[in-house]
């Protein structure tokens, strides 16, 4: 069963897709929503310089995950599972 849901956060959108038995969320949705960054690439690069140990894990964290990116193509997002959000989560400041 592969399905690719939007789910909703306060009215804005977050990708997301099931994956692996699992549902897996586009990471810069998560940031973006709970931020309102301005540049949401820059501030993820940001918190992985301040927290060593979350940038340390990234790649077992992230999975990259094939879904549509806000363009309408399909390409692979860097998305993580509901224990990956989390984890990203607890650094955001």
């Amino acid at each position: 069963m592969k399905e690719n849901k939007l789910a909703i956060f306060e009215e804005k959108e977050i990708r997301r897709k099931w994956y692996n038995k699992d549902w897996y969320f586009s990471v810069e949705d998560v940031v973006q929503v709970l931020t309102d960054s301005v540049d949401v690439k820059q501030y993820i690069k940001k918190l992985k310089a301040r927290d060593e140990e979350l940038n340390n894990n990234w790649g077992t964290i992230c999975t990259l995950v094939e879904m549509f990116a806000k363009d309408g193509k399909k390409r692979k997002i860097r998305t993580a599972n509901t224990k990956g959000i989390l984890r990203i989560i607890q650094s955001i400041s």
